[in-house]
């Protein structure tokens, strides 16, 4: 499966990058395929482990911040493997055979 997802720290002041950078960090620690943008953190893996690991990152800035909103988007297909990469790969070669 893939998730698509944003963590916002609330309740910190004006900048929220270092509670984000330190959810991030256990993303990339994780050593499940991953990626981050300027919106969402995408990872691939089994269920239990991708959710276990956005807890995780939801625990880590939630003892910097008060509150915290988390938007989760998922993309659940059993059996698929590198769909993070495939799916852009797939775009690509579109944009390539035109």
């Amino acid at each position: 499966m893939i998730a698509a997802f944003s963590i916002t720290p609330l309740g910190v002041g004006d900048s929220v990058s270092e509670p984000v950078a330190e959810a991030v960090r256990l993303v990339r620690d994780s050593g499940l395929p991953n990626e981050t943008n300027a919106m969402f953190t995408n990872v691939e893996g089994e269920w239990d482990e991708v959710m276990s690991l956005i807890k995780a990152c939801v625990m880590t800035v939630a003892e910097i911040a008060p509150r915290v909103s988390v938007v989760i988007k998922i993309d659940h297909r059993p059996g698929v493997t590198n769909a993070l990469q495939g799916k852009v790969d797939a775009i690509e070669q579109r944009l390539h055979s035109e």
